[in-house]
């Protein structure tokens, strides 16, 4: 902590920072609140992560974007693997509160105006983010650097292929990537979506297979989410959706294998990637059946 309390201290943005208190729920950054004139913010800190494909120009990028559309914190400072961003006083949610049916559909509404908003706010190119390539990439680079959960990929590349074609064609928006509870924050009057660090191109079907598989929503409430985010052709979306959620819990598996052997943050990646895959299997056999 005393390298981080020096670092911050040295950043040209503040006056006379204090209050330096690690903030708790980061798997991937560590981030820090901070205090200075008298106005709070975050700090995060990380760096590029190759084996993950996080590029922190990408990321910056799409939270300025995030931030002209309204949905995300403001950008104050930013530096080689530094992100000051505007603090939100607000709840975090977790997954029982994302599934409370109020909060729900405000959680749709925000991804839905996140990706028919967002793009006309960037400035720059950013990457884009395809499920599939990243799953394969993610498996090879296990089988290289010796994972125990090779035995696994043989399967899994097999239903990948099937995944990919149930998909099929699909329609490109600018997404979050990364919709665990954590990243959506309520201020009490609006809700926000932080953590842009895999935000970039992708079907709109990831974003919400990813709500609904990393939050365990019903069976009643997925064909809810989709008939509010598509209104009357929902139904069309159905098996394609059902595919694209098993692709969304593989490579949150996969993320949380490749963490298990590179990532430094003290986080118990073996029992995330236990509970990942055990929802991977259970969205395969409900795939199985549409």
């Amino acid at each position: 902590m005393s390298d981080i309390t020096e670092l911050i201290m040295g950043l040209p943005c503040f006056k006379a920072p204090s209050n330096i208190t690690p903030l708790g729920g980061g798997i991937t950054n560590t981030n820090v609140t901070v205090v200075d004139d008298d106005c709070q913010y975050v700090v995060r800190i990380g760096r590029d992560i190759a084996e993950h494909g996080v590029m922190r120009w990408n990321e910056l990028a799409l939270s300025q974007a995030a931030y002209h559309l309204g949905i995300s914190p403001k950008v104050i400072y930013h530096d080689t693997g530094i992100l000051v961003l505007e603090f939100i006083d607000g709840c975090t949610f977790d997954e029982t509160a994302v599934r409370q049916s109020e909060n729900l559909i405000r959680v749709i509404s925000l991804v839905a105006k996140t990706h028919r908003g967002i793009g006309k706010f960037l400035n720059s190119p950013i990457l884009t983010f395809w499920p599939f390539q990243i799953n394969q990439t993610y498996m090879s680079r296990l089988e290289k650097d010796g994972s125990p959960h090779v035995s696994k990929f043989m399967v899994m590349k097999r239903q990948l292929e099937v995944l990919e074609i149930a998909t099929g064609p699909v329609k490109l928006v600018v997404g979050h990537n990364d919709l665990l509870a954590a990243n959506i924050l309520d201020d009490g009057k609006q809700l926000w979506l932080i953590d842009w660090e895999y935000g970039g191109f992708n079907t709109p079907l990831f974003d919400l297979a990813g709500l609904a598989g990393n939050n365990g929503l019903s069976f009643l409430q997925e064909q809810q989410m989709l008939e509010q985010y598509f209104d009357q052709n929902w139904q069309k979306y159905w098996r394609p959706y059902n595919a694209m959620k098993c692709v969304s819990l593989m490579r949150e598996t996969l993320w949380s294998m490749v963490s298990e052997l590179y990532s430094e943050i003290e986080f118990d990646y073996a029992a995330y990637t236990l509970e990942n895959l055990n929802r991977f299997d259970s969205a395969m056999l409900d795939f199985k059946n549409t």
